[in-house]
């Protein structure tokens, strides 16, 4: 029986990652990049697809585990009749190559240890050859070579390495597992003990810089750590997520590839980082989007690879039965070749608050925000597919229209404040034309809010950035009535749906679960109104969805109260992390951005 996604631990190394599961299995790893051909998929469709389990022989009666403080470096314990035994977790700073390092160690009385590793490479697809290696085994299918140094013999099967052993309290016995390109050799053995050690002190050393110092501080820094792990260090893209296909419904359709950077995350994502004092990131995100969106406006995408890459065509995998049978299992994502509008006001607002939060701004930034306004004037009233990616074709989405009036905003209030070059009386006249039109059409008087779209009745989640991006007050009557209409007919058990998908016009089966980041969003335009008390409380029951390591995936179901969609998800710990900060005292990211 797969695990639930809220058992899942996320290890990483600025450069691949790894989902560690509570029963001691590492199901889902990704060597050498985030997006590459998983090494273990056990995630999507079962054991024989890879995995590596390390934990005791027999029955468990209790496990408990933690980061340790402010780190990455996992420490699992399992009770069991006899003794207790820990498992330390961690992928240690990145070296020429990726390692996964694993010690167990007897902590009480004695144990008996099982260490099962099925390797394969493809996304499960392909079965390796097993070779023996010095102090282990040495792994060869393709391009890829692992290879597996322990304390302890091993036996090589056809299709896993396999080992049984018994620890006293005091003792452990260590393994790693590293990656290298098949035809060259593997780079120097690594000292398990060293890794953990300099594995905590990196992320602990990093940690410190956390110049946050209010309310919830600890799951603000668990979320920037998390961001961090999801952050590709050579060129500053962060990936939506660590995982492919973890659906948004168990059993449905809704599974979608989340190892790339999205352009919307922008300023959301710039904020949070500041707020936690990291300027170096930060800056290191908005190079990267610079890089990313180089060329002419028409060809701007809503995501890219983490280097920057345009071409992800979406794929298919039959031979793998998806995680609890949600299917398909799907890499790569077509949305990336979708036209939405409302990316360019994101790219044009992440790069205008970069500007006016003193990161050093260049030539190039203001070059390609002029740009950008200029394309936006011929095509803001197109149709397109909109901020949730429909597959249905292309409508007059509201939010979008909303986020062109960012982007000529921003435009406007460079040259006004900051003193950049540009036609200021013509981005003012096509400000005012933007907000207009979006008042007449996508506000609905009998419903007194605004809608999905134009023509529309529908609510949708993503009207609550009316407020947020300053398009209007948020003492507004427009506003209050949206996010009333939304409290009542968008949530479930107090959490905001993103839309009614069995009424929505996304060309999907219904159903989903509840849109935290959403959720977050709500409790944000609640402080903006004054309701400050009933915002904290909303942060409050969605810091209670973390599972026990901190970590939140993309929905949560309320049904069934549990997690789901992939994990964990980048967007979800950077709106807690704006949104705390939101409620704990006045001149937050939200308030900053609606007085632009």
């Amino acid at each position: 029986m797969a695990l639930r996604i809220e058992d899942y631990a996320l290890l990483g190394d600025t450069q691949s990652a790894a989902l560690v599961g509570n029963d001691g299995s590492v199901d889902w790893l990704c060597f050498p990049r985030f997006d590459s051909d998983a090494c273990f998929a056990a995630l999507l469709g079962g054991v024989e697809h890879g995995r590596w389990l390390l934990a005791p022989a027999g029955p468990v009666r209790r496990v408990r585990r933690a980061y340790r403080d402010e780190t990455l470096v996992l420490d699992t314990d399992f009770e069991v009749d006899g003794g207790v035994l820990r498992v330390t977790d961690c992928m240690p700073p990145r070296g020429a190559e990726p390692d996964l390092v694993r010690v167990a160690e007897c902590t009480a009385g004695r144990v008996a240890v099982q260490l099962e590793l099925r390797p394969r490479f493809g996304y499960g697809a392909t079965a390796p050859w097993i070779m023996p290696g010095p102090g282990g085994a040495r792994i060869i299918g393709g391009p890829d070579a692992l290879r597996l140094t322990g304390d302890v013999p091993v036996e090589l099967e056809r299709e896993r390495v396999t080992a049984r052993f018994e620890l006293d309290r005091g003792s452990r016995a260590a393994f790693v597992l590293d990656w290298h390109p098949s035809h060259e050799k593997a780079p120097p053995a690594i000292d398990p003990a060293s890794a953990v050690r300099g594995a905590e002190e990196y992320w602990r050393t990093w940690s410190q810089r956390c110049r946050y110092e209010g309310r919830w501080r600890d799951a603000v820094i668990r979320s920037i750590i998390t961001l961090k792990a999801l952050t590709y260090a050579p060129t500053g893209g962060l990936l939506a997520a660590a995982t492919t296909s973890l659906p948004e419904k168990i059993g449905g359709v809704r599974n979608w590839d989340y190892r790339y950077c999205w352009v919307r995350d922008a300023t959301f994502t710039l904020y949070a980082l500041l707020v936690a004092g990291y300027t170096d990131e930060a800056r290191a995100w908005r190079d990267w989007l610079l890089r990313a969106a180089a060329g002419h406006p028409s060809e701007l995408q809503i995501m890219y690879g983490v280097g920057g890459e345009r071409r992800l065509p979406e794929l298919e995998l039959p031979w793998l039965p998806g995680y609890e049978g949600s299917r398909p299992v799907r890499i790569g994502n077509a949305a990336a070749e979708q036209l939405q509008l409302d990316v360019i006001g994101e790219l044009m607002d992440c790069l205008h608050q970069a500007r006016r939060s003193g990161i050093d701004p260049t030539p190039a930034a203001w070059d390609l925000q002029r740009a950008l306004v200029e394309h936006l004037e011929s095509t803001w009233q197109e149709p397109d597919e909109g901020i949730w990616e429909v597959r249905s074709g292309r409508h007059p989405f509201t939010h979008s229209r909303v986020m062109a009036w960012v982007a000529v905003d921003r435009a406007v209030s460079a040259v006004e404040r900051l003193g950049m070059e540009g036609p200021l009386e013509r981005w003012k006249a096509l400000r005012n034309t933007i907000h207009d039109q979006v008042c007449r059409q996508g506000f609905d008087a009998d419903r007194g809010a605004f809608v999905q779209a134009y023509g529309s009745r529908e609510l949708d989640a993503s009207l609550l950035m009316i407020p947020m991006v300053g398009f209007l007050p948020p003492d507004d009557p427009r506003v209050r009535g949206t996010v009333e209409a939304i409290q009542r007919e968008l949530c479930e058990g107090g959490l905001v749906l993103r839309y009614r998908s069995e009424s929505t016009m996304d060309g999907l089966p219904p159903g989903e679960g509840a849109f935290l980041p959403c959720t977050f969003w709500l409790a944000d335009c609640l402080a903006l109104m004054g309701r400050v008390a009933e915002a904290r409380a909303l942060v409050k029951k969605l810091l209670a969805l973390r599972n026990d390591v901190g970590l939140l995936s993309e929905e949560y179901d309320v049904h069934s109260r549990r997690l789901v969609g992939n994990f964990p998800q980048a967007f979800s710990h950077v709106a807690l992390v704006n949104a705390v900060r939101n409620v704990s005292r006045p001149g937050g990211p939200a308030e900053a951005r609606h007085r632009e």
